[in-house]
This record gives structure tokens, sequence and C-alpha cells, in this order.
């Protein structure tokens, strides 16, 4: 797995980034904004001892520096008032940016972190459409889209792969596709030693199979966030370059702000749609935050 990292990050890199997965995170939070101001969850917490520090990039989010007891165990935690999220999954439904009203799905939905973000942006109005396959990984999704307050989605156990029998086109679909989770080491170090090439080779099979089902689910102008908790060009830049040159009528947006770096459009000596660099990337040791990668598609 080293030996891959060196070859598309070359061999300092490869070094910064294995020494950031072994730093513990900065927790953050996202403030549930259908049940409390932003400002108003800050003085609570602040009155409780908790230490928080806004981030830049999402308003309604704060990385938290100082705990005088377990985040999950709080009052307003309970209450739905914030959910327990890493910044990079909180980017993808700022980045998918959905609006009342809409039709939106998420395709691998459970336990909800990214779910009750996107309703939360489309304040809780319009049709969310939350799918998992893993009937295990409901009872989640559900306690958490009940303490959050969603009262705007329709959950459904249901591999995404199937989609297309609902009948439904969206106008948004958030694709957090089921990875090896090569960017969570950070976090899970066993990773470092669970996977294998063979094993990203069959997440990529799974990665393809979802993404063109997504993609031909789209309404005409309806955009789709392709997005995984791994730095694998295996299951990043090469499942969008494959699948979209499978297709007609698809395009890679240019992310408006520039969370992270520029998407591949070389490796492993193979040269991929240009367009590929208006995906974005996040690495621990330049981020500091755990491995991420964003692709969004629109249908022309």
């Amino acid at each position: 797995m080293i030996e891959r990292y060196i070859q598309f990050l070359g061999l300092d890199e490869t070094i910064n980034y294995l020494k950031a997965n072994e730093l513990p995170l900065t927790p953050s939070i996202r403030t549930n904004t259908l049940k409390i101001s932003t400002s108003e969850l800050r003085k609570r917490l602040e009155n409780k001892g908790f230490e928080l520090e806004p981030i830049e990039w999402i308003p309604h989010a704060f990385n938290v520096l100082k705990t005088p007891y377990n985040l999950g165990s709080s009052h307003e935690f309970l209450q739905g008032y914030y959910y327990l999220q890493n910044v990079a999954s909180m980017l993808s439904a700022i980045i998918l940016d959905p609006k009342p009203n809409d039709t939106v799905i998420d395709m691998c939905a459970a336990p909800g972190s990214k779910s009750t973000h996107l309703a939360q942006l489309m304040e809780n109005e319009g049709t969310l459409i939350l799918i998992d396959r893993n009937k295990n990984r409901i009872p989640a999704l559900e306690i958490n889209l009940r303490r959050m307050g969603i009262i705007n989605s329709i959950v459904l156990n249901m591999d995404a792969v199937n989609v297309s029998n609902l009948h439904i086109k969206a106008d948004k679909i958030l694709l957090d596709a089921p990875c090896t989770g090569e960017g969570l080491i950070r976090q899970d170090p066993d990773r470092k030693k669970s996977k294998n090439i063979r094993y990203i080779e069959k997440m990529a099979l799974i990665q393809k199979k979802l993404l063109k089902t997504g993609l031909n689910t789209l309404k005409t102008r309806g955009n789709l966030l392709y997005c995984t908790c791994s730095i694998a060009p295996e299951e990043n830049e090469l499942v969008v370059n494959d699948t979209l040159k499978s297709l007609d009528n698809f395009s890679i947006v240019d992310i408006s702000n520039k969370y992270g770096l520029k998407g591949l459009t070389e490796v492993f000596g193979i040269n991929l749609i240009e367009d590929l660099k208006f995906s974005q990337r996040l690495y621990p040791h330049i981020h500091d935050t755990i491995g991420f990668y964003y692709c969004l598609i629109t249908k022309l």
C-alpha cells in the first residue's frame, strides 16, 4: 500500500501523510440550525466549559478544542442541537448545495451524518430519499433523523444500484460511496493492515455500478456529488474517469470553493479526463482532516 502512495504522492509527501495519520483529530460538531442558532449553541456549550473554534469553511460548525466531558453526553447533543461530524464529511452537503423543495437522494445514507445535514440545508422541505442496503444500519439512521428533527425524509432499505426501479428523477444526489476507508487511518489505525489492493479493486467495481446508476437517475441540469473517505485513485478519479467515458451528457463541475488539492489527471501512467482537475482531495498532512475526495458531476 505504501508503494502505491509513493507512486502518486511522491516519497516526501508519503512520509508526511503517514506521520499525520499518527496524530489525533480535533473533534468537530455541526450545529443543527433546524433546532437552534449557531450563536445560541456556542453560548450554551461555552457556559458549560467547552472551548469552541469556528470553522472557516462551514459557518454553522465548530472545532472543539476543550471538552469538560464526552461530546455525546450533553443535553444539547441528546436534544439534537448538534451532530458530531468530521469537517471533511460536512463539506459533502455543502458542496452538493441542496435547496428547499428539491428532490434529493442519498444513495448510501446510514448512519445519517450527511443525510441530516442535507435536510438541514433543505430547511426540512422538499423530498429527501435516504437509501441504505444494510438493514442493520437503518435503526441508527432513524434514531438520528428523529433526534435532529428531520421530517422531509423517506427511508428505504434497498440496494441503491436498483434506485432506477423507483422511477424518480432527482435534482441532487449524494453518493458517499462504500469504500476501503483508506482516508480514515487517522481515526481507525487498524485500517493500516486490513486493506489490500484486491479489496480496493472489489470496491471500485461496486462504486462504478453505483455511480452509473446515480447519474442516470438525475434530472437534466441536476448534480451528483461522488465522494469517498479514501485517497486511493482507484476508488476516486479512476472510477469517475471510467464511468464518464461510458456515458454521454455529463460534465464535471468546477467546485466553486477551493477546499482541497486538485484531483489527479494522470496517475499510475494513465492519462485521465482533464476535467478531473475540478475534483478535490483532502489530506491529513495538508488540511488536518481525514483523507477525502469530492467530484461534482452535472447532467447536461
